[in-house]
C-alpha cells in the first residue's frame, strides 16, 4: 500500500509513457514524466477492464482518494455504473438554471419563442405568469404533485375560462416533457390530468353553402347602417375572402387599384414565423 511520502516522490522515468503506483482495491496513482500525478480507480464492466478518473495529487490526497474509491465501489455494488453517474451528474450541472418551475419554464420559452410568432410567444408568456406562476412558479419540478396542478388549473376553470385551462395544460405539459430531457424531472405529472378537466371543445363556424342563406347574409350586410368603416369591411369580407384580422390591418401601399389587386405582406399571414419572414407574397384579386 501507498504512503503519502511514496506519493510524494513518486516519478516517472522519462523513458516511459507512465509510471502506475499501486494502492489498494484497485486504486493506483499514475505519474508522466511530466511529473503530473493522478488518481484513479480500476474497474470492469461487461467483461472489460476500465478506469475512473478521481483526481489528481496532491489535491487529492492518499485518505481523500480512498475515500473516493470506496464511494464509488459502493455505487458499483449497488448495480450502479459510477463512470456512467458520474457523466450524468456533469451533464445536470450544464443546465443553465435550476430546477423550479418558473426556471425550467422561462428556460424551454427561451429555446421555443424563437419560432414562434411574436402574438404566440406573448400569449404563452401571459399565460405563464397569469395562470402558473403565481402557484407553482417557486415549486421545485420534482416536487410538484399532479394534484397541485390540477389545482392550479381549476382556479383557471373557475373564471369561466374553460378554453384557456386547457391551453395552459399544454403548455405544462411541453414544460415537462423538457424537465425530463434535461433531468429536472422524473415523470410527467400532467398526463391523465385533461380528464380532470371540464370538457372543452372549440366551436366551429361553418361556412354558408345553401344559396338562399347565403343571400339573406348579403341583403344584411346591405342593409347594415353603422359606421362606414365597418360597413366597408363586410361588404368587401364576401368578395376577398380574407380573415377580419387581415381586413382591419390592410394599408394603402398594400393596394393597386388600377389592377384591382391587394398584396398582403407574409408578415401579417397566419403563418409560421418562417413562413412570415420568408414566405412567398400572397396575392388576393378584387372581385
Amino acid at each position: 500500500m501507498l504512503t503519502d511520502k511514496h506519493c510524494k516522490n513518486a516519478i516517472c522515468p522519462p523513458d516511459k509513457k507512465r509510471s502506475r503506483f499501486t494502492d489498494s482495491s484497485g486504486l493506483y496513482l499514475e505519474v508522466s514524466p511530466a511529473g503530473s500525478k493522478r488518481w484513479f480507480w480500476k474497474l470492469y464492466a461487461g467483461g472489460k477492464e476500465g478506469r475512473m478518473a478521481l483526481g489528481s495529487y496532491p489535491e487529492v490526497g492518499l485518505a481523500d482518494a480512498r475515500r473516493a474509491r470506496d464511494r464509488v465501489k459502493l455505487q458499483k455494488s449497488l448495480g450502479v455504473n459510477p463512470i456512467q453517474a458520474r457523466r450524468l451528474e456533469r451533464l445536470k450541472a450544464l443546465n443553465p438554471s435550476g430546477d423550479t418551475f418558473k426556471e425550467v419554464a422561462l428556460e424551454w420559452f427561451g429555446r421555443q419563442a424563437p419560432q414562434w410568432s411574436q402574438g404566440h410567444a406573448d400569449r404563452a408568456l401571459r399565460q405563464f405568469e397569469r395562470d402558473l406562476f403565481p402557484w407553482i412558479g417557486s415549486r421545485r419540478m420534482r416536487e410538484i404533485e399532479p394534484v397541485e396542478l390540477l389545482a392550479t388549473l381549476r382556479k383557471v376553470e373557475a373564471r369561466g375560462a374553460i378554453e384557456t385551462a386547457d391551453r395552459v395544460l399544454m403548455l405544462a405539459r411541453q414544460v415537462w416533457r423538457y424537465a425530463i430531457a434535461t433531468a429536472r424531472a422524473d415523470r410527467d405529472i400532467t398526463e391523465g390530468l385533461k380528464e380532470a378537466l371540464t370538457p372543452y371543445r372549440g366551436t366551429h363556424f361553418g361556412a354558408i353553402t345553401d344559396p338562399a342563406k347565403f343571400g339573406e347574409l348579403l341583403r344584411a350586410i346591405d342593409a347594415y347602417r353603422g359606421g362606414p368603416i365597418v360597413r366597408a369591411a363586410l361588404q368587401l369580407a364576401p368578395m376577398l375572402f380574407q380573415r377580419p384580422i387581415e381586413l382591419r390591418g390592410g394599408e394603402w401601399g398594400e393596394m393597386n387599384l388600377g389592377d384591382a389587386l391587394w398584396t398582403i405582406p407574409p408578415g401579417r399571414m397566419k403563418r409560421t414565423k418562417d413562413g412570415k419572414e420568408n414566405g412567398d407574397l400572397f396575392n388576393s384579386a378584387e372581385a
